[in-house]
């Protein structure tokens, strides 16, 4: 509808929505992977690592319903504000950050120091949009809640409630370790080591619930389809079952491969935001707008209501704008940053048992 009716509009949204699920589902285990490096001390192959933290994950995917992951949800939520404020003291108390004095006094700048590259800063603006950036699965939660019209109040709750948090966090512990320490995720800028795998450990619902969260939303989406109308959708059948475990195994296969394959985290981080919120963030949202306004007014909405139809036409043009400029711009400087940090030896290579450990 969004898109006047074209079905190639339905199919490449589908396919980007399972497919940044996907690599949601990847982060979170490239993240496990460094969490247990992190806590033994390269104990295991990274490989290994990540493919425990993928089995784990795939059998906490199973329940059906929203109703289990809503308990699930809670608690996530509740450790990883335990985890940030951690964090942020840990930074605050310590009398240097991780790697002081090698790369001298920590700066703190409030525009980027001249000689930042475009790839450099837009890889950063990447990495931070991603964080605020959340919509892609609010249709299915709205599809489970038992009063649909009451979710605009948790939206404004969780916006609020996120925007205050992650940018204290992040500019207070950027405040502490300055341009050249900081790190993602930040717990690797804490140079205490129990500081850091204390505050890292209460992380560990978010690691697995988050990644367990985005499998769900994208096995449903296609389990939907495969069996609507059918009594497999909502009794506890054999082949329903099945196509479920199925469903799950498959997302996890796929978001394991890409954790080897893009082994790391903040350049997978502008990779997801480029590719897929750029859309979902952005694009989608926009279009939105001015498709539902020209529903509701007419064609010359942006005309008939006055000041307000304008700014909202004019604003809603910018969204679509920065959502190209993150799909072109974005996307070129996070696969740049991903060659070089190839050709740079930083990372490894792909399917390496290399040490990931913050």
């Amino acid at each position: 509808m969004l898109f006047w009716g074209q079905r190639w509009a339905w199919w490449a949204t589908a396919f980007m929505f399972i497919l940044n699920n996907t690599f949601i589902q990847g982060l979170h285990c490239l993240t496990g992977a460094k969490y247990l490096n992190t806590m033994t001390g390269h104990g295991l192959c990274t490989i290994g690592f990540s493919a425990i933290v993928a089995v784990v994950s795939f059998f906490a995917s199973l329940p059906r319903t929203f109703n289990t992951l809503a308990i699930l949800g809670t608690a996530s939520a509740f450790f990883t504000f335990i985890s940030v404020i951690l964090a942020t003291i840990f930074s605050g108390i310590e009398d240097h950050p991780a790697g002081y004095p090698k790369l001298g006094e920590p700066r703190v700048l409030a525009i980027p120091e001249a000689g930042t590259t475009f790839v450099a800063g837009m890889s950063a603006f990447m990495n931070i949009s991603y964080t605020f950036i959340g919509q892609i699965t609010l249709p299915s939660f709205i599809a489970e809640m038992k009063n649909p019209r009451d979710f605009p109040k948790a939206l404004w709750a969780v916006t609020i409630a996120e925007v205050i948090l992650f940018s204290l966090v992040g500019a207070i512990i950027y405040a502490y370790t300055g341009n050249q320490y900081y790190t993602a995720p930040a717990f690797g800028s804490l140079s205490n080591e129990l500081y850091k795998k204390v505050s890292f450990s209460f992380m560990i619902p978010t690691i697995i619930f988050l990644g367990v969260l985005y499998a769900s939303v994208s096995a449903r989406f296609v389990f939907f389809r495969i069996f609507a109308g059918t009594r497999h959708l909502g009794e506890h059948t054999v082949v329903g079952w099945a196509t479920w475990a199925a469903l799950l195994a498959c997302t996890w296969v796929l978001a394991f491969i890409i954790a080897e394959v893009i082994p790391f985290f903040s350049d997978l981080l502008s990779l997801m935001s480029s590719l897929f919120d750029s859309f979902f963030g952005f694009i989608f949202w926009g279009m939105a707008y001015l498709r539902m306004c020209r529903a509701d007014y007419g064609p010359d909405y942006y005309k008939n209501r006055g000041l307000r139809g304008t700014l909202g036409f004019v604003f809603n043009i910018i969204l679509i704008c920065i959502g190209l400029l993150f799909l072109s711009g974005g996307t070129y400087a996070s696969v740049q940053s991903i060659v070089d940090g190839y050709n740079s030896s930083t990372y490894g290579t792909a399917f390496s048992c290399a040490d990931n450990g913050l």
